[in-house]
């Protein structure tokens, strides 16, 4: 039981460091990047937020890769000490020896899951809202609930909160539309309700609309006009509306399902979303992979040029893996799969293969 503990402290300072070391290069070029894009009256203070802001994101998605490193850096620096030889003299094989760092993968596998994937969706959704406010002065802002969509827009012209009971796949069409519009600086000034309202470069274009004056002194019911067609300028485009609620990583985990009912009864597809549950849901499995992959190439004692042939073949069998899961996230949003296939296949398939090397190159 000593010796297990000991393993665990030593994989998970070993972790820490490697993600502290990675976490510090993410920050840089974040920084450098945001320096780049930056506006001319925006202050370097701004720009560090921003990249902060950005920080959780880059260590969320690289995590396979530190982990995979973890595992690399502990059992060199074990095989280094003659301490895998004392404990394999000990009587202890080398799947015993690997049982601590694997633990202690699955609980990190977990708290990720269920702690930094909340903290990766907030700090993502308020890095696009600060960035947005800081470069353009205007947040369009999007929800989507049991009532149906819900955008707010701003420009030269005012700004505008338009509510939908639903929309197409795509988001180019809202139907049902009912939108309130708001004097440059002052307060609504018409409402209009329309049968549909379709995205076009610049403006929504709004069919068999009704719009009814809300300037203060005037009968909103007398003054209401009917038009077959009617455009409503819009800063708004597809991709950032899309951005807005297609990026499942903007959603906390715990949040998912209430907002894939919420997408679908808004006729939205939910399909990234679905695969993206099922991917976090089993993203525990392939951490535990990667640090059996990790040992099965570095458990053996260290023999000069073969251990840099072993920490090669560790690293590229890893990306090998960490890409196919990312080719079968792709089918299964593109509907080739089915998103638990999708999700659980390669991280079930990346565990069995890493578990096949640890066998086989086990000695002990």
């Amino acid at each position: 039981m000593i010796l297990h503990s000991y393993f665990a402290r030593r994989f998970l300072w070993t972790f820490l460091s490697v993600l502290a070391i990675f976490g510090l290069f993410q920050f840089l070029l974040d920084l450098i990047e945001e320096l780049r894009a930056a506006e001319p009256d925006m202050v370097f203070a701004q720009v560090a937020l921003l990249s902060l802001l950005k920080l959780p994101a880059g260590l969320y998605q690289i995590m396979p890769l530190v982990m995979i490193l973890s595992t690399i850096a502990l059992f060199l620096a074990l095989a280094r000490s003659s301490e895998l030889v004392v404990a394999r003299a000990s009587g202890r094989s080398g799947l015993v020896v690997l049982a601590a760092p694997v633990l202690v993968a699955a609980v990190i596998g977990g708290l990720t899951v269920a702690m930094m994937n909340p903290i990766v969706a907030a700090t993502s959704q308020r890095y696009a809202n600060l960035s947005e406010e800081m470069r353009s002065g205007e947040v369009p802002t999007l929800s989507i609930g049991a009532e149906g969509l819900w955008l707010r827009q701003g420009g030269d012209d005012g700004r505008a909160v338009i509510r939908a009971a639903r929309a197409n796949p795509e988001a180019t069409v809202l139907y049902d539309v009912d939108v309130v519009t708001y004097a440059p600086g002052g307060g609504p000034d018409r409402r209009i309700v329309a049968r549909e309202a379709a995205l076009e470069p610049g403006a929504w274009l709004l069919r068999d609309a009704t719009v009814w004056p809300l300037t203060a002194g005037l009968n909103p019911q007398l003054g209401a006009r009917d038009h077959e067609t009617l455009t409503l300028p819009s800063t708004l485009t597809q991709e950032n509306i899309r951005d807005r609620f297609g990026r499942p990583e903007d959603v906390a985990i715990w949040d998912l399902p209430a907002f894939i009912a919420d997408l679908q009864s808004a006729g939205f597809s939910a399909r990234r979303h679905l695969v993206w549950l099922q991917m976090e849901l089993a993203r525990p499995i392939f951490l535990v992979a990667m640090v059996l992959i990790g040992a099965a190439f570095t458990m053996r004692p260290a023999r000069g040029a073969r251990t840099g042939l072993a920490v090669l073949s560790a690293v590229l069998l890893g990306f090998g893996l960490y890409y196919v899961r990312n080719f079968a996230q792709i089918m299964g949003e593109n509907g080739q799969l089915a998103p638990t296939l999708a999700a659980w296949v390669p991280p079930v398939a990346s565990l069995l293969l890493a578990l096949g090397l640890v066998l086989q190159m086990e000695d002990g």
